[in-house]
């Protein structure tokens, strides 16, 4: 099982800083080829992001409007890295609902792959 902090106590923890600190962009810059063939950002998993506030509304529709799941994602995770610690946070835990296989990517020391 994945727990992954709540955003109530990482937005007490960081507030809303921007932009993502070091060890967070090391992840999404290290991984980001992986991400950028794994992620699934179909029409839900973005619904989903923009419902929890970790994108927003306009943003969401961008993403829905970008017809190849790469740009999409490569879309996506522009976004993320302008995003505060706390939006973070709320991407790991819509990541987690079904894309789990996933979050070792981006929570793992320097950012390196973790194979089960």
């Amino acid at each position: 099982m994945l727990c992954i902090v709540g955003t109530a106590d990482v937005g007490a923890e960081y507030g809303n800083a921007r932009p993502l600190d070091d060890a967070r962009m090391r992840s999404l810059t290290v991984n980001r080829v992986q991400l950028l063939d794994r992620i699934d950002s179909d029409l839900g998993f973005v619904s989903r992001l923009a419902s929890v506030g970790c994108i927003t509304w306009s943003q969401r529709e961008h993403l829905i409007n970008t017809r190849q799941p790469r740009h999409r994602n490569a879309t996506l995770l522009d976004f993320i890295t302008r995003r505060s610690v706390a939006d973070f946070q709320k991407f790991l835990a819509v990541l987690s609902e079904d894309q789990q296989y996933l979050v070792p990517l981006l929570i793992t020391d320097g950012g390196e792959w973790v194979q089960h």
